[in-house]
Order: C-alpha cells, then sequence, then structure tokens
C-alpha cells in the first residue's frame, strides 16, 4: 500500500520523491510545476503493479528489501542500502545536481543515480517507464549508442548511462559487478563518461550541502531536526525566480476519501513569509532576497490590482484548475487536480505576508542589496489595500470556497502590514510616514478588540462578531499583536485547547466547510500551538508536545501537511513546507541555549 515513506531529493530547480524500494514515484520534469514524469504516486497499487504500467524509474532485484534509507549526513543526498535473502547487496545513491562552477550555480534539471554492488553478486533489472500529460501515456523512446531520449509533445529526457542499452530498452536482469551510473535529464551530449561525471557530480554536490549546512545558526538541540528541515525548504525554493512551492506533490488528500485534494506546487505568499523567516533565523539570508525580488517583481507586475494569495512558480497570475482523468489518485482516492482556484479568491492576509516578508531586508546589514526607500514606496501600496480591505469579507487563511467572512486572521495580517511600515518608516528616518502607519495600525487593532473579542468565550474568535475558532488566532502572540502575558491572550490559547485539541495534536478549525468536519490534524497548527505554550511559560508541556510531533515525521525526517487522528499517519501534500518551517521555529524557541548547554 501506497504510503509517505518517501524521500525528496533536489537542487532547487527540479525534485522527486523516492520510495523505501528506491523507486523514482514522483518527479516533475524540468521543474517543480512541469507534467510529472514520474507520477505512480498517484496511481493506485493495483494499477502500479501491471506489467505495462508506467510514470517510474525503478531497480529490479528478486527477493530484495531495503535494509538502510538514510540522508548522507548533511545533504539532500539519498542513500538505499539493499540485500536479498542470499546476502547479495547493492547500495543506491540519487541526488540532483547542485554546486558551483564556473563561479555560478550548476543545477540542471537531472537527476543521478548511482548503483553500486556491496556483497555477493546481485543480479538486477533497471526500468525507466516516464510518463506523459499526467498519466495519459508512456513517453516515446529512441536510442543512441550510451543514451536513451524518452519523449513526447514538449518533454524529453535523456538517460546517458555506462551500462547496456538493451537492458534498459528490454528490462532485462544482469549481474552487478561495480557500479552503473544513471544521468537522467536535458536532451544534451554529456561531456564524458557517465561513470567520471556521477563521481564528479557526486562530489560536488556534497561539498556544496555541507558548506551550505556549516553556515547555518542553529540551535543546540534537535540539530538533526533543523538541519534536515532547512534543506527541505532550500529544495523548495526556485532559484530562477524566488519562488518558494508549499510542496512538490498534487492532490495528496488531507485525509482518507475526504476529497481534500489540492495542488500545492505553487508560492503562496503566506507560506512563503513562513519559510523566509525561518530560514533568517537560521542565518540564510540569500533565500530571503531571492524571495523578495519575486515579491517585487508581483508588486509591479499587479501594479494597483490587488494582490492575489498564490502565484505561479513564474510569477503567473492563472493557475485554473482541472483534473488529470488518467490518474486515479493516491491509494485511488482522487481526483487528481493541476492548478488552483485559490488564485482568484479574495484573502486579504497578503498583504501583510509581503510586508512581513520584506521587513528584515531593512534592518539587516549583512544583506548585499539593503532595502531602502524605494522598496519602502512599494510596500506602501500593500499597506494603502490593506486600510482598504481589513474589514472586508474574504476566503481566510484556510480558504474557504463557499462562504465570505471578516476574518479575524486576516484583519490581523493588515494590522501587521501598518505596523511594520510604521517600524521600517521610522528605520528609514521618514517620521511623517511613520506616524501615518502607525495610526493605521492603532485603528485596525481596535476595530479587533471591539468586533474579534467574545468575553462569553474568554477568546478571540476566528471571525469579527463570531463564536468559533481557528488555530491561526494563536498567531497573535508570534506577531507580537498582544504581550505574552496578556490575559486576553492566554485565553485565547486555552479556549483553542478545549475546542481544538485531539490527543497530542491540534485541528485547525472544528466547524464545517465545504467538504464537511475537518477529521485530520494540521502538522502546522500543533506546532503553533507548542509555541504559543512556551510564549505564556508552559515549556514543559511545549517540549512534551514537540517530542510528540518528532515522532509524526518518516523514517526520513519529513513530514507532511496532516496527520491523521487514528493511527497517526501522514496525509496531505508532501514534504509540507508548513509543517517543516514549524520544526525549525519550535526547535530553535524550545532548545536551551548554547552557552547553557555545557
Amino acid at each position: 500500500m501506497s504510503n509517505l515513506d518517501l524521500g525528496l531529493i533536489g537542487n532547487s530547480h527540479t525534485s522527486a520523491l523516492i520510495d523505501k524500494n528506491a523507486r523514482i514515484s514522483w518527479w516533475c520534469y524540468p521543474h517543480f510545476d512541469s507534467n510529472p514524469l514520474c507520477c505512480s504516486l498517484l496511481r493506485s497499487d493495483t494499477a502500479n503493479d501491471k506489467p505495462d504500467a508506467f510514470g517510474f524509474i525503478d531497480i529490479l532485484f528478486d527477493g530484495a528489501h531495503t535494509v538502510r534509507q538514510a540522508y548522507q549526513r548533511n545533504s539532500a543526498i539519498l542513500i538505499s542500502r539493499m540485500q536479498d535473502d542470499a546476502g547479495n547487496g547493492i547500495e543506491v545513491t540519487d541526488f540532483a545536481p547542485r554546486f558551483y562552477k564556473h563561479g555560478r550555480m550548476f543545477s540542471p534539471a537531472m537527476l543521478v543515480r548511482i548503483i553500486r554492488r556491496i556483497s555477493g553478486r546481485p543480479r538486477i533489472g533497471l526500468r525507466v517507464r516516464p510518463a506523459l500529460a499526467y498519466g495519459q501515456s508512456r513517453a516515446d523512446m529512441r536510442s543512441g549508442a550510451h543514451h536513451l531520449t524518452y519523449y513526447g509533445g514538449s518533454q524529453a529526457m535523456r538517460v546517458t548511462t555506462d551500462t547496456s542499452v538493451t537492458a534498459l530498452t528490454e528490462e532485462r536482469l544482469f549481474f552487478l559487478h561495480d557500479s552503473v551510473t544513471l544521468l537522467m535529464g536535458p536532451d544534451e551530449t554529456v561531456d564524458g563518461s557517465p561513470r567520471e561525471v556521477g563521481r564528479t557530480f557526486y562530489e560536488s554536490t556534497t561539498a556544496y550541502w555541507h558548506r551550505w549546512v556549516r553556515n547555518l545558526a542553529i540551535p543546540f538541540e534537535w540539530q538533526d531536526v533543523v538541519i534536515r528541515s532547512a534543506i527541505t525548504l532550500k529544495l523548495n525554493a526556485f532559484d530562477d525566480t524566488g519562488a518558494i512551492i508549499a510542496a512538490v506533490t498534487t492532490s495528496i488528500p488531507e485525509s482518507p476519501d475526504s476529497g481534500r485534494n489540492w495542488d500545492y506546487r505553487y508560492c503562496w505568499l503566506r507560506d512563503a513569509y513562513f519559510v523566509v523567516n525561518a530560514l533568517n533565523r537560521l542565518g540564510v539570508t540569500a533565500t530571503m532576497q531571492h524571495y523578495l525580488e519575486y515579491i517585487l517583481n508581483i508588486i509591479a507586475d499587479s501594479r494597483d490590482m490587488p494582490l492575489q494569495p498564490v502565484y505561479g512558480i513564474r510569477r503567473e497570475p492563472t493557475l485554473d484548475e482541472s483534473i488529470a482523468p488518467a490518474l486515479d489518485g493516491y491509494r485511488g482516492m482522487g481526483p487528481v487536480r493541476v492548478g488552483n482556484l485559490a488564485w482568484h479568491q479574495v484573502q486579504n492576509d497578503v498583504f501583510g505576508a509581503a510586508v512581513l516578508a520584506s521587513t528584515h531586508a531593512f534592518f539587516d546589514t549583512r544583506l548585499e542589496r539593503p532595502a531602502g526607500r524605494q522598496m519602502f514606496t512599494d510596500l506602501e501600496r500593500l499597506g494603502e489595500q490593506a486600510i482598504k480591505c481589513y474589514n472586508q469579507p474574504d476566503a481566510g487563511i484556510w480558504e474557504l470556497r463557499g462562504s465570505r467572512r471578516v476574518h479575524t486572521f486576516s484583519t490581523l495580517m493588515c494590522w501587521a502590514a501598518c505596523d511594520r511600515l510604521a517600524a521600517i518608516a521610522t528605520r528609514l528616518r521618514l517620521p511623517q510616514r511613520a506616524r501615518r502607519w502607525h495610526v493605521e495600525a492603532q485603528r485596525i487593532r481596535k476595530e479587533i478588540v471591539d468586533h474579534a473579542w467574545n468575553p462569553s468565550l474568554g477568546s478571540f474568535v476566528s471571525t469579527f462578531g463570531g463564536d468559533r475558532l481557528d488555530a491561526s488566532l494563536l498567531l497573535m502572540g508570534e506577531f507580537q499583536f498582544l504581550a505574552h502575558d496578556d490575559p486576553r491572550f492566554i485565553g485565547t490559547v486555552r479556549a483553542v485547547e478545549r475546542h481544538l485539541q485531539r490527543g497530542d495534536f491540534l485541528l485547525r478549525y472544528d466547524e464545517e466547510d465545504d467538504f464537511g468536519q475537518p477529521d485530520a490534524a494540521f502538522m502546522v497548527c500543533t506546532l503553533w500551538w507548542i509555541i504559543a505554550l512556551d510564549q505564556i511559560g508552559e515549556t514543559r508541556r511545549a517540549r512534551e508536545l514537540f517530542e510528540k510531533v518528532l515522532e509524526q515525521r518518516n523514517h526520513l525526517g519529513l513530514l507532511s501537511e496532516d496527520v491523521s487522528l487514528e493511527g497517526g499517519e501522514l496525509w496531505g501534500n508532501f514534504p509540507q513546507t508548513y509543517s517543516m518551517v514549524g520544526l525549525i521555529q519550535c526547535a530553535a524557541r524550545l532548545s536551551i541555549p548554547w552557552d547553557e548547554a555545557y
């Protein structure tokens, strides 16, 4: 049965998911949002087991089982060791090249697979069966002396190898005496023998990741958690434009047969803010600078039009949604969606998300291009939109498709936009602008206090004048709207627990929406809860709950969007940037300081 025991490899241009049997079951090529050459993850197990199945790249090794699968230390390189009952063993190394070459980042849309004999006399086969048009057909193939090209429509992927081409075309078993290298990427001639190219790429990519990790400012405790989360976030940042995707997959349901199947291969401005904020805490400023370029270009693109909550990785504003009929979905739980209708929703928190993501650039003198008055002017346009929209109905943070209300979180983020603009103006020595934005922030703050506080519940609530709660209210402390010892903040944390806590986890909300009653815990909401508990002084309890969350990670340290309330199985798109960000935030906040560690 399919599960999310998957490893992510990538290089900030392309990425793939690999299961415990070293099958590449998901690979959008050449970029995050492209048609998937490997899409067996979104086919039911019955379909994947047919002799003519396609949409994957794997290894035939009869009677073998995976002995161990782990990332190479401090890298995005995945190692899978497999062995049969007779003791014959192989090691599979998978990665996407990423390193500096001739003074520039070299990160082609390529995967490298190196298969090495480690014991006995293993007999293996290689299956390369890419799909076209979201699983509608198998790619055509033409062969050369030492390579195969798989093609169809506008896609073409070349496999260059040092093994027999016939071994690939006929999928016949052969004895592995030493090693085999597969270079899978652009339909171009490879400069050098596959073995030497693969070895050089491996060594250079290893050195790149080790150097990148060494520059992280990590906490004393949970270092492995933070490093793996940071690498995962880096892999989800698109080098070409600076966009940060929410996840590499589409349509893995939030819970079994829920119909909550969405395409997350795009850039939500809200999610991206949390990613940038988390990486900033670790000292990764380059991702923030690159994302700011993405945001500023979107502001210029939109002119006086409201910001959308989500854009394509190349700043495409239109992400029309369609169904991929050839794929029956994860475990047969369709539909499989391409695109996301959230692009035309009204979500008024986006103004605050964009300003918050940009604020750090005005205060961090390490940046190559520190932000100045021109960027401030651009951001003021967002502030003006926040003033116009803060008390208007919208779809809210949870993207309700069937109703609009005045959501407290959206108004809170509009307040944050004005509040941070005041701080930036003060930094830039613009006292008149600072006063103006401070006045607007205070006005919106009063609206929230007057209309979102429910005295009978002793808590802020999800919507103006409402009586329901959602987990985003826990961020009032994080965004500095309320002091951590404010009785209203403590009351809100307690009320959220009463209404949304399910065992060791938290629902995002407990009311019916367009798809019925939610029945899975949203991982990042539980992590927000942990942060809030620490803020109100319950650090011991927060640490205990954090350890519970860490137990939900898969064997490679990755989290998806949701966890089932019964059994604790991972569901939802994978790996989810929101969830990995939460791990970094909690570890950084809860760890003992380095100077108190010994």
